[in-house]
């Protein structure tokens, strides 16, 4: 594999601008507030033959202004 580029190479070479892209803004703040929750519960009684029941929950909520 080759690491480096003659000059010919890199004349051919161009570039563009991306469009500009909106945002959501406060005043002159971009602002994002995550909010991350996992929660989880077992049940095991313990007894010979028992079974084990679990939930589990997760919430993600984003506000951005």
């Amino acid at each position: 594999m080759r690491n480096t580029l003659t000059i010919a190479e890199l004349e051919t070479e161009h570039t563009e601008l991306l469009p500009t892209r909106e945002t959501l803004a406060f005043g002159n703040t971009n602002w994002a507030n995550v909010f991350a929750s996992n929660s989880s519960m077992a049940l095991n009684a313990a007894s010979l033959g028992s079974l084990a029941n679990s939930a589990a929950y997760q919430s993600i909520t984003v506000t951005q202004g």
